[in-house]
C-alpha cells in the first residue's frame, strides 16, 4: 500500500429539513505503514471519517485512494470485495458473533477467500489465535470471554485477511486502564513486525502519545494533522 490520500472529503446527512454537516472538506495524507489516530471531541467526525475510509459509507463529495486504488471509483460489488481483501476492522463493541467459537469468529472473513484452501485458512486463524495469546481459548464462546480477550478475538479477526490496512474505532474505549494497555501493547507489536497500516478513531490518551501522527478534528474539519 502507497498510503491513505483523502481530498476534499465531505459527507452530509439529511435530518428532516436540517442538513448536518459531519464532515467538511477534509483532505489528508497518509505515508503505507503508519500507525496513526483521528482525534477530536464527540461530534468532531472522527467516526464518520473511518467509515468513509473503511468503505463502509459513501461521501457527498471528495475522493478517497487507497496505495493506487480510487476507492470511490468502485461499484457496490467491487467495493465488498476490497474491503474484504484489503482492509481489517476492530470495533469498540467488539462485534464478535456469540453463536461461534473464537476460531470460527477469527476465520470467519475468509469465507469469501476462495483462492485460499482449508488448510491455508485453518493455518492462518491458528497462527493468529496464538499471536493474541489466545490458542488455550480457541473453541471458547465470546460469553466465557472476559472484555480484553474479546478484544485480541476482534483485534485477530482483523489481520486475518492479512489486509493492508486496519481501521480501528475506539478499540479501547470499553476496556479497564490495564487490560487497554495490554491490547495496545499487542496491536503496536504486531505493527512493528508486519508493517500494517493502523489507523484509530480515539479520545484516548495512550493511544495519542503512541501514535506517529495525530489528525485532529473539530465540527468536521482538519484542526490540525
Amino acid at each position: 500500500m502507497n498510503g491513505i490520500h483523502v481530498t476534499a472529503l465531505s459527507k452530509n446527512y439529511q435530518l428532516g429539513k436540517t442538513v448536518v454537516h459531519a464532515l467538511r472538506d477534509v483532505s489528508l495524507e497518509l505515508e503505507s505503514g503508519s500507525f496513526a489516530c483521528i482525534a477530536g471531541p464527540s461530534g468532531s467526525g472522527k467516526t464518520t471519517l473511518l467509515n468513509l475510509i473503511g468503505l463502509v459509507d459513501e461521501p457527498t463529495s471528495g475522493s478517497i485512494r487507497i496505495g493506487e486504488q480510487d476507492v470511490r471509483a468502485l461499484g457496490e460489488a467491487a467495493r465488498t470485495r476490497y474491503r474484504s481483501r484489503h482492509l481489517g476492522f476492530i470495533f469498540q463493541s467488539f462485534n464478535l458473533l456469540p453463536v461461534l467459537t473464537v476460531f470460527e469468529n477469527v476465520r470467519l472473513p475468509l469465507l469469501l477467500h476462495r483462492e485460499l484452501s482449508a488448510r491455508e485458512k485453518q493455518e492462518r486463524v491458528e497462527e493468529l489465535v496464538e499471536a493474541v495469546g489466545l490458542a488455550d481459548h480457541a473453541r471458547h464462546k465470546p460469553f466465557e470471554l472476559s472484555g480484553g480477550q474479546r478484544q485480541r478475538v476482534a483485534i485477530a479477526r482483523a489481520l486475518v485477511t492479512h489486509p493492508k490496512l486496519v481501521l480501528a474505532d475506539e478499540p479501547t474505549a470499553n476496556l479497564d486502564t490495564e487490560t487497554g494497555t495490554e491490547v495496545l501493547d499487542l496491536m503496536q507489536r504486531i505493527h512493528r513486525q508486519q508493517r500494517t497500516s493502523f489507523l484509530f478513531s480515539t479520545h484516548d490518551p495512550r493511544i495519542m502519545e503512541r501514535a506517529g501522527r495525530i489528525i485532529r478534528l473539530r465540527d468536521g474539519r482538519v484542526e490540525a494533522a
